[in-house]
């Protein structure tokens, strides 16, 4: 329509600036719905930044018949930042731990969404037996009775025994049954911090990073023995009687060489009787025996592919009459406490920057907030200390060998000198017998001797 007055003109860009302006309302509702939407959920964010505050959060488990080991805050010998790399260390070699803390939002229901648990591990003290994983607990737990039997969610992270059991736990329980991952991921075994991600899609599919970057992943129906199989082999099944599982046969046409019968011994050919051998006091003397070079063993016909071979019989397969589907693998509920339930050799494994959510990225992020900025750091720290406890046995290297010189040095001397004293001791032995030497003395000696020697 074309406006010709203006009166309506005016009412025309009224109404279209009431428009533009309820567009633009639409557009802020519409962005303000989707930051609420995708905001992540934070079940526990835990980083251990308000000092001795942690252990008015987690419970320390006093579970009967069971010594376990003390926690303390510590960022290690060698670290980035102090206050950001402090974490829970354990502080007692040869103990179980138990500690737990409840999440500070509880799972109800994974139902629709990815879960993510995350946190980082430094084994500073050189473990070679021990955990380092957590595990997420139900809110039947009683945590000051928390131990090894105690039912869980999900187990989860780093666990050595052993320079050839190195690896990464990631546990589902199941219907009451605990499943482990059929694949193998190793876990780091350094001094350094390692930071450790499971996370777990609604779309029955799994992830695990460490130090924020993809070591596995897969589907959870494929690597976890979650439920039976749909077909098994019918146990009523026989096999039958005329099956033939014989690869091979007797060769009939094959005969037995008229000379193949020989004894397995026979007596030595170059056995000699002894000169001194007495039938009657030593018996008829027989030659020793010895392996016949001739004796072939037994005599068996060559075999010959069957023709009538039918392979190796197998039962039908029939429907598992246990098997059903589930498409909801992923789907966890009532997890209320993330817990540590370990055993340890040697002390001094630290925890810290303990996540769990329901978003990958907000994880990846704050991985990329703590870990990934101490890492670095820590890393040239630990380097530097090494450095100066190289330097440092070097030098105790150099002096050692200094020192064994030096004696080696003094030895050399004092057997020279015990030479020196016994080459004078000997001239000067020379000089004496030579002193001692009369001629009209040896002159006399020898003619007394040709006296006594005439007379006998």
């Amino acid at each position: 329509a074309v406006v010709s007055t203006q009166s309506t003109g005016e009412s025309v860009s009224v109404d279209i600036l009431h428009d533009v302006n309820m567009v633009r309302s639409i557009l802020a509702l519409s962005s303000f719905l989707l930051l609420v939407s995708s905001d992540p959920t934070v079940y526990l964010r835990e980083d251990f930044a308000d000092g001795e505050a942690w252990s008015s959060r987690w419970v320390q488990s006093e579970h009967e018949g069971k010594t376990f080991g003390k926690f303390g805050l510590s960022a290690g010998e060698f670290f980035h930042d102090e206050a950001k790399d402090t974490g829970l260390k354990t502080m007692e070699n040869a103990r179980f731990y138990g500690i737990s803390t409840p999440l500070t939002t509880p799972v109800e229901s994974t139902e629709g969404k990815t879960l993510v648990v995350q946190f980082s591990v430094k084994h500073e003290q050189k473990i070679d037996c021990g955990g380092g994983y957590l595990k997420l607990f139900p809110s039947s737990l009683d945590p000051k009775d928390l131990h090894g039997d105690a039912p869980y969610n999900i187990m989860f992270g780093p666990d050595i025994c052993g320079p050839s059991a190195r690896r990464v736990h990631v546990i589902f329980n199941y219907r009451g049954q605990n499943l482990l991952l059929k694949k193998e991921i190793r876990c780091k075994d350094d001094e350094l911090t390692h930071l450790y991600t499971l996370i777990v899609r609604s779309d029955n599919t799994y992830e695990v990073r460490i130090d924020n970057k993809k070591e596995q992943s897969g589907k959870l129906e494929e690597d976890w023995d979650f439920l039976e199989p749909k077909e098994i082999p019918d146990p009523d099944a026989e096999q039958p009687e005329t099956w033939d599982d014989n690869p091979f046969l007797d060769d009939p046409e094959d005969k037995k060489p008229e000379d193949w019968e020989q004894p397995e011994t026979i007596p030595d050919p170059d056995a000699k009787r002894p000169e001194d051998w007495d039938d009657d006091m030593d018996g008829e003397w027989e030659p020793p025996v010895i392996d016949n070079p001739d004796f072939k063993g037994e005599w068996r016909p060559k075999q010959i592919d069957n023709p009538n071979y039918q392979g190796e019989w197998e039962p039908p397969m029939i429907a598992n009459p246990k098997y059903f589907e589930d498409d909801k693998l992923y789907l966890q509920k009532d997890i209320k406490f993330v817990g540590i339930d370990i055993w340890q050799v040697k002390a001094g494994t630290i925890f810290d920057n303990i996540l769990i959510t329901d978003d990958e990225d907000f994880a990846r992020n704050v991985a990329k907030e703590t870990f990934e900025e101490s890492a670095k750091g820590e890393k040239e720290k630990k380097e530097a200390k090494d450095e100066i406890e190289r330097k440092k046995r070097e030098e105790e290297r150099k002096a050692r060998e200094a020192e064994e010189a030096a004696n080696e040095a003094d030895d050399e001397e004092e057997d020279e000198l015990e030479d020196d004293d016994e080459s004078a001791f000997a001239e000067d032995a020379e000089v004496e017998e030579a002193a001692a030497a009369d001629p009209e003395e040896e002159a006399e000696v020898k003619s007394v001797k040709e006296e006594v020697k005439d007379e006998l």
